[in-house]
């Protein structure tokens, strides 16, 4: 006897859970969402990402986080007349910080002054650069906008 001369039974496989007389619960109970055919559970990576914040736009950084703005008003406040200002005179006086240990960036902004004072690597906008200069003062190295 070989292979070819053996003689099977030709049954094809219990479709089951299909209702009508051959239907069974297959092992998968009584009603329910899991015994649904099709996969309704949601995968556990979708939940993670649902609870997520939505955030709106792109995800930018602020543009200079080591950026420092002061107006006139303070440096009149703190400054005698013919004084330097600059980072360095800023954090010795303690009117500003180091930011995460780094010397932070300055930028002087509009107010009122009426001393004259030497400015020195600080960013200064164009309305405090022509109080500056109207009473005598310099603005030196980087004052740019």
């Amino acid at each position: 006897m070989q292979l070819h001369q053996l003689k099977t039974k030709n049954k094809s496989k219990r479709r089951i859970g299909r209702g009508g007389k051959k239907g069974t619960y297959c092992g998968k109970g009584i009603k329910g969402q899991k015994c649904r055919a099709g996969r309704k559970m949601q995968p556990m990576i979708r939940e993670i990402i649902k609870r997520y914040p939505k955030l709106k736009g792109y995800r930018e950084n602020p543009s200079n986080p080591f950026l420092v703005e002061l107006s006139l008003n303070d440096l009149e406040v703190n400054f005698k007349d013919g004084e330097i200002v600059s980072p360095e005179i800023l954090i010795a006086k303690e009117i500003l910080g180091t930011i995460k240990g780094k010397m932070p960036q300055v930028k002087i902004l509009d107010g009122e002054i009426k001393k004259k004072l030497t400015i020195e690597n600080c960013k200064v906008s164009k309305q405090a650069k022509l109080k500056i200069e109207k009473q005598g003062g310099l603005c030196q190295n980087g004052s740019k906008n």
